[in-house]
């Protein structure tokens, strides 16, 4: 059960990583400053799912992973506190401070450059994570196939 809650809310972390980052470059590209300022505020709403999915993910991880072995694991075990990192330190900041500028109007140098800071870390969680999912589902298939021999 603690395996399928895992992956369920890393799925979720994963989704609504990609969709923030997406959602943010389209807009940038494709759309007015009010369609940027929606985008910004829905985000933030939108934490309100990410950030318990983040900590149920670090915390099932931590609890499966803690008598586990393996160069999987210990892959996944070094990428989280950097995930954790960015998420807490960069991405959830950024957020907030990306939606109070673009409520108020205010694209300026700074808006701009906090823009491509959250991107980035954005792409690099992005990254982060699917490297987790794939070791995830290379260790899941693992057990699957010790348990058919046995």
């Amino acid at each position: 059960m603690k395996t399928k809650i895992h992956a369920a809310a890393g799925t979720i972390a994963f989704l609504c990583v990609l969709s923030f980052w997406t959602s943010s470059v389209t807009v940038e590209v494709f759309g007015s400053h009010a369609a940027i300022a929606m985008v910004k505020q829905t985000i933030v709403y939108a934490l309100i799912v990410m950030v318990p999915a983040m900590a149920i993910v670090g915390a099932t991880g931590m609890s499966l992973g803690a008598k586990r072995k393996g160069a999987l694991i210990e892959a996944k075990k070094k990428r989280m506190p950097i995930i954790a990192g960015a998420g807490l330190l960069v991405l959830v900041p950024a957020a907030l401070y990306l939606n109070y500028k673009a409520s108020n109007g205010a694209f300026d140098t700074m808006f701009y450059v906090v823009q491509g800071i959250e991107l980035a870390a954005g792409a690099m969680n992005l990254s982060l994570l699917g490297l987790n999912i794939r070791d995830g589902l290379k260790m899941t298939a693992k057990r699957r196939q010790m348990k058919a021999r046995t």
